[in-house]
């Protein structure tokens, strides 16, 4: 049997090299292989040269670059802040590459293939189709056959786009071909560890297997080296948190959205138009060129929760499709709790408890002063049911900290709102809104414009100040063409900033999509998935709708 130890992306990391040479031959490695990339974010090439002694090496684009004398990387980013952290790297390195060096780079060849142990094996920098070309776990079946079918070897081995991961390939002409990413030293692999990864492949009597090695190293002298050199912050950071902060917008949605940053500073837009409302989360000031997509303004650090879904009213134009008729889907109290402890260690901060009408649920005042103590807490309610033992589970909730009711008025007067949720369902409406601010309880409102109420909004102010509400709990939200309504604003996930919510159908992009048999396109997945999980899946949809146009979404809110 053969093993071989494969590494990539040196990134002018001493500090890994010397790491990866040492554990390869400690785990016996028989032949130690680098797949290029010798110099990038690190601020040490010339201190990796001596190190490649005993190495065999490929040329990766940076060799190819250097070697040649040319003025970029050639790395294959195609974003332009991707691209200006990628130069500074690159000119740092050029300027600090020795004469020597770049000859030594200019010998080596971008690929390598020859029969070791009955396998067929090809080597490669970025895949079998160009040294540049990123060949990323998530591409789709077709994008990997074409890449084997490039080749016809038994393993491939390749690198540069910094994630390891393995696959075995079903080629075109049947035979199957041992895909390995072998990762990068020179850099964590955007996973939270300051560890750096290599492959161990063992070949033997015709057959491979490929084993992905965890490798500590003096990552803290890394990052000291890379400080005293002047080179970005972001640099540094990454090599101490594991996490990336350059070089990401070429990285695909679903293995961006398993990082702790998505987006850079500069992509977020003010949101000074459309169909938004509420104040949006300002961008953080901490000197970082990226972000997280969640609890950011385009994915809010706020849960919905959605008790059941059975009313007592049976509003025409109600996204959701509640009614006294609708199946009740209770959530549960256990259920709640469980999801506010996650919702916790999730990081939201928020919580808004809706329905149907959640008062409902017999349980409501328990699950409401439980999340409480955890959580800013929002009910919403048609404020209709404050009467007999719901009025008594009200007064519970009166004095509570961090509670707010949020109900629902359709105008000054009973004409607009009554024509859509019913007669009489006004005034019952303004007597418990008056109860709730009577009990001390803070009020919030909320107006649906129709067609019917359009440019009432100031007036239903002004009606609300008398009643002890200030204006700015006060705000108007444009119709949605969801559930029962068919006229009104179209929204669905590829343009409205996601609100992540929870419902006994399990998870939903946004509270006005969150009927499953009315707006199954906003289903993200079942009860039985968990929330980080949910979470990942909003940012990963959320990227992949973007990338379709490189547009940002609109702000639709139905919280005030």
């Amino acid at each position: 049997m053969t093993t071989i130890a494969l590494c990539g992306g040196v990134y002018s990391n001493p500090y890994a090299l010397r790491a990866f040479l040492d554990d390869a031959r400690a785990r016996g490695a028989d032949r130690l292989v680098c797949l290029g990339d010798f110099g990038a974010y690190g601020a040490e090439p010339e201190a990796v040269f001596p190190l490649l002694d005993g190495v065999e090496c490929l040329a990766g684009n940076y060799e190819v670059a250097i070697g040649s004398g040319q003025t970029d990387c050639g790395c294959g980013y195609t974003d332009d802040a991707d691209n200006a952290f990628a130069q500074i790297a690159y000119d740092y390195t050029f300027r600090n590459t020795s004469p020597a060096f770049a000859a030594f780079m200019r010998t080596l060849p971008t690929e390598h293939r020859e029969t070791v142990e009955g396998v067929d094996l090809h080597l490669v920098h970025g895949s079998t189709l160009a040294v540049n070309d990123f060949w990323w776990e998530s591409l789709d079946d077709d994008g990997h056959r074409m890449r084997v079918d490039a080749s016809g070897a038994d393993v491939v081995c390749c690198t540069h786009s910094g994630l390891p991961w393995t696959r075995r390939v079903t080629r075109s002409d049947g035979g199957e071909t041992l895909v390995v990413n072998v990762g990068v030293i020179g850099r964590p692999a955007n996973d939270g560890g300051t560890h750096v990864w290599y492959a161990l492949l063992h070949c033997d009597d015709g057959a491979a297997r490929a084993e992905l090695v965890a490798l500590p190293y003096d990552h803290a002298a890394q990052a000291a080296s890379i400080r005293a050199a002047g080179l970005p912050e972001a640099f540094a950071a990454t090599v101490e948190t594991g996490w990336w902060e350059t070089c990401l917008e070429i990285v695909p949605p679903e293995e961006r959205s398993r990082g702790r940053f998505q987006l850079y500073k500069s992509a977020i837009p003010a949101f000074d138009a459309g169909p938004s409302w509420g104040e949006a989360p300002a961008v953080p000031d901490d000197d970082r060129p990226v972000m997280p997509l969640f609890g950011s303004a385009l994915f809010p650090a706020r849960l919905w929760v959605y008790t059941n879904f059975h009313c007592n009213l049976a509003c025409s134009y109600c996204s959701v499709a509640s009614s006294p008729r609708a199946v009740p889907r209770r959530l549960g109290p256990e259920r709640f709790t469980a999801l506010v402890d996650e919702a916790v260690r999730e990081g939201f901060t928020e919580l808004y408890v809706t329905g149907g009408e959640p008062f409902l649920e017999p349980d409501l005042a328990d699950m409401l002063l439980a999340a409480t103590e955890h959580l800013d807490v929002v009910c919403l309610t048609n404020a209709m049911l404050y009467r007999g033992t719901r009025r008594r589970e009200l007064e519970r909730l009166a004095g509570v900290e961090r509670l707010t009711l949020q109900t629902s008025l359709d105008g000054p007067d009973a004409g607009a709102h009554d024509r859509y949720r019913g007669a009489g369902s006004w005034e019952r409406a303004m007597a418990g809104l008056d109860l709730a601010v009577s009990l001390g309880l803070p009020v919030r409102v909320g107006m649906t414009e129709t067609p019917d109420n359009a440019g009432s909004g100031e007036a239903l102010r002004t009606l609300l100040a008398e009643h002890g509400v200030p204006g700015d709990r006060v705000a108007v939200r444009p119709l949605i063409a969801r559930g029962h309504s068919d006229e009104g604003l179209v929204v669905g996930e590829d343009d409205t900033v996601p609100e992540l919510t929870v419902t006994a159908d399990g998870w939903h992009w946004h509270p006005a999509g969150a009927d499953l048999p009315t707006s199954p396109d906003m289903h993200l997945g079942g009860p039985e998935v968990s929330m980080a999980e949910a979470k990942r899946r909003v940012v990963e949809r959320f990227l992949t709708h973007r990338r379709a146009d490189g547009s940002m979404p609109v702000i639709y809110q139905c919280a005030v």
